[in-house]
């Protein structure tokens, strides 16, 4: 297993049985949205970058060797300058992901991407926001083959944009 994969199996045992995720702010209160209530929270950094991660269950049996999840990442920067620089390292990291293949981005902030972890392929969509000095980061990953199946993606994306609607 890689180390992610092991980080993110030890925070939900360590938050097995907790209140699934509803309401969540971020960045003393400046960063504000809500989660599908059986999202569940697998891990929580507070401090400079801030990050939330939910991992999004798929109740079919692609689950026992993937991790679909929602991250939001919270960062202090000073200035637009700033802001373009963590959106630029983001992406220079994700390029650098094994089987990385670009999407259809569908703006400057707004990028979509596919790339490999195990060994199975994973759809990305990354989005940014500038807000109070904060560079905000909604990161959507989930299995590009799921046999949970086309609503299940579609509440997934769902999700991801209702989160996004109330990160503008």
């Amino acid at each position: 297993m890689s180390f992610f994969r092991n980080m993110m199996a030890a925070g939900a045992l360590v938050l097995a049985g907790a209140t699934h995720a509803t309401d969540v702010s971020m960045a003393g209160g400046s960063v504000n949205f809500s989660t599908p209530d059986q999202w569940v929270g697998i891990m929580e950094t507070q401090g400079d970058p801030e990050v939330r991660v939910f991992q999004v269950p798929d109740p079919s049996p692609t689950a026992n060797s993937s991790l679909a999840r929602v991250t939001v990442t919270v960062k202090q920067v000073a200035d637009l300058s700033g802001f373009q620089q963590y959106v630029n390292s983001a992406m220079g990291k994700a390029k650098a992901l094994t089987g990385y293949q670009a999407g259809t981005s569908q703006g400057s902030d707004n990028f979509t991407y596919s790339a490999q972890e195990n060994g199975a392929q994973y759809s990305y969509s990354e989005r940014y926001w500038l807000k109070d000095n904060h560079a905000i980061q909604l990161r959507c990953v989930r299995p590009a083959q799921s046999q949970a199946g086309a609503a299940w993606k579609a509440a997934f994306d769902k999700g991801c944009d209702a989160i996004a609607a109330r990160l503008k």
